[in-house]
């Protein structure tokens, strides 16, 4: 029986990170997410003073780069040649070249042989832009969250705020519409919702809310089962 996989995907700001985080400590499944690595992977480029529109020397920065997940005290952790990154991976100017370095296919193969090495040999809740079609289109389960682009960008303000980040509501809507056209134009991985996917619009759910009803679609599919019987998460036989 392998371990049970769920993808899922949206836009920025959609409550992916949120969503996938509580649903995977519901589950007693790992999270991860699948786009730190390229945050990651473009904060090396940053740092190095690479313009994220040089392919070439993107590629070869990147082909160089050791991206690690660990866990921490605080949660799960991004590591960029052993420096925890988890924090300075969060910035606009790293966002920005997140969306530009991720459009280069070097790039692209080295994130999902990397997230697909994560998840083997155990079951995990995985979030990103194209886990339901390109890095684990056989998963248990895809979800395609969806939300308000008004709502998206006030999630995201809150988010920047908690960190320290000083950024108004027109240059969050403004990234976040930039980040949605780079998204969806780009002719490798573009985002789209798998065939499959179950789509979940959270404009007016909570992020709790949003975890009942994946929960109760899991239930229904019965990848788990009803409550007061042992489900395949809890006795290791995770669903085929």
């Amino acid at each position: 029986m392998k371990p049970m996989v769920i993808a899922i995907d949206g836009p920025a700001g959609a409550g992916k990170s949120t969503v996938a985080r509580k649903l995977a400590e519901r589950l007693g499944l790992l999270y991860v997410d699948s786009g730190a690595t390229y945050r990651a992977a473009a904060l090396r480029v940053v740092k190095a003073g690479v313009s994220p529109d040089d392919e070439a020397a993107v590629a070869e920065l990147v082909a160089g780069a050791d991206i690690q997940f660990a866990v921490g005290d605080s949660g799960p952790q991004i590591l960029l040649d052993g420096e925890d990154v988890t924090v300075a991976i969060r910035s606009p100017e790293v966002s920005l070249a997140a969306a530009k370095v991720s459009r280069y296919p070097a790039v692209r193969q080295k994130m999902v042989d990397l997230q697909r090495r994560f998840a083997r040999g155990r079951g995990v809740v995985m979030e990103g832009r194209d886990i339901g079609t390109v890095v684990f289109p056989p998963a248990d389960l895809k979800v395609f969250l969806t939300a308000a682009p008004e709502e998206r960008a006030r999630r995201r303000l809150s988010d920047d705020q908690q960190r320290g980040q000083a950024v108004s509501l027109p240059q969050t809507i403004a990234a976040i519409e930039r980040r949605d056209q780079l998204d969806t134009e780009r002719k490798i991985s573009p985002l789209i919702p798998a065939p499959d996917a179950i789509e979940v619009d959270s404009t007016q759910l909570t992020a709790d809310q949003v975890v009942e009803r994946i929960l109760r679609i899991i239930r229904e599919r019965k990848l788990i089962k009803e409550q007061g019987e042992k489900s395949a998460v809890e006795t290791g036989e995770l669903a085929d």
